[in-house]
C-alpha cells in the first residue's frame, strides 16, 4: 500500500523558519564582532591607557610640576623590514606637564621602496594612561625610496595627574617604544607635521634646544 503523506504542520514550519533565522543571525553578528573587536580592543586601550597604550590629544598641557622624569626611546623593526630605524637620542629630562619635542629617524637601506607602519607603547604600562601625544607617526602607512632617511617627529607631554597616581607617584622613568612593520601595497610617503607654539625641541645630543 503506498505510504500516505502527512500533511505539514504551518506552526512548525513558522518555527523552523525561526530557528534558521536566528541561527543565521547568530553567525552574522559573530563575524561582525569578529572584525570590530580589533578597533574596538584599540579604542578600549586608548581610552584606558591599557597594555601601556599611549593617549592621543589636541593641545598641550596647561600646567607644568617642577618635578623632572627621564624619558627613554626605542626602536625596533620586526618581519625583515630593511630599515635602519633609531631615536635621534636615546633618552631626555624634562619637566612633568612640560611639551616636549624629540626625533626618530628611518633610514631604507634595501634597492627597491618599501614600507612600513609603526605600533608603539610605553612601559610601565600604568603609565600609558598619562603619556599624552600631540604628534606622532604611528598607525601610519610611510613609504621610504632605496637610501631615503625620514625624520619623524614626536610631540608629547607627561599629564601632572600621574604624581596622584599611587602606584606611579615615585616614578622617575619612562620608556617609549616603537616598532615598524612591513606593508603590502603601494603608500604615499609620511611625514609627521612641523609643530608651531612653544615647544622644547630636542638636538641629536639630547639636550633642549630652539
Amino acid at each position: 500500500m503506498p505510504t500516505e503523506t502527512q500533511p505539514v504542520d504551518p506552526k512548525k514550519q513558522r518555527s523552523n523558519r525561526m530557528v534558521a533565522g536566528m541561527c543565521i543571525a547568530f553567525v552574522g553578528g559573530m563575524v561582525g564582532m569578529a572584525y570590530a573587536a580589533v578597533p574596538l580592543y584599540a579604542m578600549f586601550c586608548q581610552i584606558t591607557g591599557y597594555g601601556g597604550t599611549t593617549q592621543r590629544v589636541e593641545q598641550y598641557s596647561d600646567k607644568i610640576l617642577d618635578r623632572t622624569i627621564t624619558v627613554r626611546f626605542d626602536a625596533n623593526t620586526s618581519g625583515g623590514l630593511p630599515w635602519d630605524f633609531k631615536p635621534v637620542a636615546r633618552d631626555v629630562q624634562i619637566k612633568i606637564g612640560e611639551t616636549t619635542q624629540i626625533h626618530y629617524e628611518a633610514k631604507n637601506t634595501f634597492d627597491v621602496p618599501t614600507q612600513g607602519r609603526a605600533t608603539f607603547n610605553v612601559t610601565p604600562d600604568l603609565a600609558g594612561a598619562y603619556f599624552n601625544k600631540v604628534e606622532c607617526f604611528c598607525f601610519t602607512d610611510t613609504t621610504l625610496k632605496p637610501g631615503e632617511t625620514l625624520d619623524m617627529p614626536v610631540v608629547f607631554f607627561v599629564d601632572p595627574e600621574i604624581v596622584n597616581v599611587p602606584e606611579l607617584k615615585d616614578i622617575k622613568t619612562i620608556t617609549l617604544s616603537y616598532t615598524f612593520f612591513p606593508i603590502e601595497g603601494e603608500k604615499p610617503v609620511a611625514a609627521a607635521p612641523k609643530v608651531d607654539g612653544e615647544t622644547k625641541i630636542i638636538n641629536s645630543d639630547g639636550k633642549a634646544g630652539g
